[in-house]
């Protein structure tokens, strides 16, 4: 009996010395570490100078450009394209800065103020402010999301991205021959239920203010139609899609816009992931459509630079993406041909941004 009761004291002890199979962790713990052995390229510059098509720089009147350019440098980034650029005399004093130190490495899009649109002389205003920002050096128009999202007209209305009281600003860039770049709305799924099929579902959870109803302030895809046309409305100007318009998930869906907009190009800003993890597709549509794409990275973090570079560049497998919230799975080289990867990172952009330094991509 003694006997006994020390092998199931014994038992006992082993047992609970014995860690929990059935652990329990959540979604964010849970980034296990691939055990898949493949070759690694690691990036860190790119094969070529390349155009940032989309780059936000809020301090460019005031700040040291010399740190900024050594950090370009150190990417091989030729020309950065900074978005933000506003109007008047904020713009002027941007552009000031850069021609007294660095004259060829940066470009500056002004922007459009869409308070008061409703106002008999709102859109002469906003065209002869767009005429002299350009006289002034700015070489294209950016348009950001709050235009469909959140702008509204002076009867509190929300102003549609096709509202025809904005022609004459989309005309005006045709004549004056300046791209624009355009943000419309966010990924659909910041739209769609937030439950456990939402592939964001990490990234809502991270930042709830993204998450939107249904219908706020409009249905997704009524924002993206509106978008789409404003595009077809007005040929003559050149509109480039940022983040691939949202469809770098659906390039079939991406292809189709291509042919019904060929005054629309498309930059590649911040869906990077999208394309790693479709590499035979993605590979197939750049070389379709190597005219009408253009390296941009959107926020301007140099750590985050060589997973683009290694996209575009490498024919490597399985390696994650920066940002789990972002994409929680692993991606694949494009591995492009050279020409392609000339025409995405410089070439393109220069069609679009005439009169830049040509030594810098010799």
């Amino acid at each position: 009996m003694i006997i006994n009761k020390l092998k199931i004291h014994y038992i006992l002890i082993v047992l609970i010395s014995i860690p929990s199979v059935a652990q329990e962790m959540s979604f964010e713990e849970y980034n296990p570490k691939s055990t898949l052995v493949v070759t690694e390229n690691i990036v860190e510059k790119a094969k070529y100078p390349f155009i940032d098509i989309h780059s936000h720089q809020f301090k460019m009147a005031t700040q040291d450009l010399s740190q900024l350019i050594a950090s370009m440098d150190d990417l091989n980034m030729a020309v950065m394209v900074n978005l933000s650029g506003g109007s008047g005399e904020g713009l002027s004093n941007m552009l000031n800065n850069i021609n007294q130190n660095y004259p060829n490495r940066f470009v500056v899009f002004a922007n459009v103020n869409f308070q008061g649109v409703g106002n008999a002389d709102w859109a002469e205003n906003a065209v002869k402010n767009l005429e002299q920002d350009v006289k002034n050096g700015a070489k294209g128009l950016k348009i950001y999301k709050s235009l469909g999202l959140r702008n509204k007209d002076i009867n509190g209305k929300r102003i549609a991205i096709d509202d025809s009281r904005l022609d004459p600003i989309w005309s005006k860039c045709g004549e004056l021959g300046i791209p624009v770049l355009i943000h419309a709305a966010d990924p659909k799924s910041f739209w769609d239920p937030y439950d456990s099929n939402n592939e964001r579902w990490l990234e809502l959870k991270t930042r709830p203010r993204r998450k939107r109803s249904a219908d706020n302030p409009a249905p997704w895809e009524q924002i993206i139609a509106e978008q789409h046309r404003m595009i077809k409305k007005h040929p003559e100007t050149k509109f480039i899609n940022a983040h691939m318009g949202w469809y770098g998930n659906n390039l079939q869906k991406l292809d189709e816009l291509l042919e019904q907009m060929p005054n629309m190009y498309v930059g590649i800003g911040a869906v990077i992931a999208e394309l790693g993890r479709q590499p035979r597709a993605a590979q197939k549509f750049f070389i379709v459509h190597q005219d009408r794409i253009l390296f941009g990275k959107d926020s301007y973090q140099p750590d985050e630079f060589p997973t683009y570079f290694r996209v575009l560049e490498t024919a490597d497998e399985y390696f994650p993406y920066y940002k789990k919230y972002h994409a929680f799975w692993a991606m694949y080289g494009l591995d492009l041909p050279d020409e392609v990867l000339r025409k995405v990172y410089y070439k393109n952009a220069l069609k679009l941004l005439p009169g830049l330094d040509q030594s810098l991509f010799d």
